[in-house]
């Protein structure tokens, strides 16, 4: 089946630029790219005003699956994932079993052909049921599949461990995605430290216990020479340190979520669980650091960290609930609305930082828009607005702290190896 997607506005994350062009899909790859593409007998999909962009990858979901299937299956995960205009997801291994051997690996992939919505990489586990005691099976789970490693959810604690780690990382030319809180510092905290947590009576986690985490990792990569993520940055610290030490050249990259882009720690007024998120929700000054280290480039990627719940865990008392909130289809959203909207960042910058930069940092080839690659590709409406709807998400989880919020710049269309997945 041929495929014209006619009249729209193609980005490209790596040249930066936007340009008007057709796109000729057939069998499942791009064809043709150019303006004025004429394809007698195939069927058009006009994007006249909308932006086509390679399809998104979000390097930091939660699919749950197996272990958890009343939060999330891999199946509703990734129609979740089309409906918020990504064709692919890294998925985080704080499964059950944990996903720190070849076997999980597999099954995840396997389930992840079955539906047939997104790609799907699996990350495997750092240690051993992310207990940070000894090391997984590293290699075994590359060999399987497995696109990166990290205990995401928990901290690797001891620093000689993850020394080891990052060495066996280096080796095997992966990425380390690290989940950066000292537990010491963050024990039995809820949400932020600060004027908010100590007015509500709630235990606090300081950003020292983020900060002093991420500067340990900085250190132990550039002593291993390893590939270093660090997941959900959330304060001004950590950006600085990020900051820093990219300029020695330390092979270090960062990611930020849209509620740690936008939220503060007054979320949690009222007692609201869907605002219980780790790393907790900052400080206004935090917000406007994690905005300055984006515009500047300090950080790379935008990732959702995706941790949907059932209502029952977060219909209880705010220190009882469980940490995480949705965001598949609520991203591309805030990206546009916060960040593109205002002149952050521009639309192409904005499509790398959920394309090729995710891409590289987990050893993928980029999807791109040029003839001869796989037709994975995302349509946004940079106009359209949309009040959110927890009741229309596709997710099982409606854990978010954005119901009612409207938003601009959504996605209307998912493709997926030339195979509309979602279209709006």
């Amino acid at each position: 089946m041929r495929l014209l997607i006619k009249g729209g506005t193609v980005v490209d994350p790596v040249r930066g630029t936007l340009e008007d062009a057709d796109i000729l899909v057939e069998k499942g790859f791009i064809i043709e790219v150019g303006p004025g593409i004429e394809a007698p007998g195939a069927e058009v999909i006009e994007t006249r005003g909308k932006l086509v962009a390679p399809g998104l990858l979000d390097m930091h979901v939660h699919l749950r699956e197996p272990g958890y299937e009343a939060k999330e299956t891999v199946e509703t995960g990734c129609r979740a994932a089309a409906r918020g205009g990504f064709t692919a997801l890294a998925c985080m291994p704080n499964t059950s079993p944990v996903t720190d051997n070849r076997s999980v690996v597999r099954y995840i992939l396997e389930r992840a052909r079955e539906t047939g919505q997104s790609r799907v990489y699996p990350v495997g586990a750092i240690t051993r049921g992310s207990m940070g005691s000894e090391l997984a099976e590293m290699a075994d789970m590359k060999e399987a599949g497995a696109v990166a490693f990290s205990d995401d959810g928990r901290p690797v604690a001891g620093s000689g461990l993850m020394r080891r780690a990052m060495q066996y990382a280096s080796m095997l030319g992966v990425t380390i995605i690290s989940h950066c809180e000292d537990p010491g510092l963050a024990a039995g905290g809820v949400m932020n430290e600060g004027f908010t947590s100590t007015r509500l009576g709630l235990k606090g986690i300081p950003s020292a216990a983020e900060e002093v985490m991420v500067a340990r990792d900085i250190i132990l990569a550039e002593l291993t020479c390893c590939r270093l993520h660090i997941a959900h940055v959330s304060t001004q610290g950590s950006a600085r340190l990020v900051r820093e030490a990219k300029s020695r050249g330390v092979p270090v990259t960062a990611e930020v979520t849209p509620h740690h882009f936008t939220l503060t720690d007054s979320m949690v007024e009222g007692f609201s669980t869907a605002a219980k998120v780790n790393p907790p929700l900052r400080g206004e000054a935090d917000v406007a650091a994690l905005r300055e280290a984006i515009a500047d480039g300090t950080i790379d990627v935008i990732a959702t960290d995706h941790a949907p719940h059932t209502a029952e865990e977060k219909d209880v008392e705010y220190d009882r609930a469980p940490f995480g909130m949705v965001g598949l289809e609520t991203a591309v959203g805030l990206v546009w609305t916060e960040l593109v909207d205002k002149g952050i960042i521009s639309p192409a910058r904005a499509v790398a930082m959920m394309t090729v930069n995710p891409a590289q940092i987990l050893g993928l080839k980029p999807v791109l828009i040029e003839p001869g690659a796989v037709a994975d590709l995302t349509v946004i409406d940079p106009e359209l607005k949309e009040k959110v709807n927890p009741a229309s998400f596709l997710s099982k989880g409606r854990n978010t702290p954005f119901a009612g919020r409207e938003l601009k710049g959504m996605p209307v269309l998912t493709m997926v190896g030339g195979k509309v997945v979602y279209r709006r």
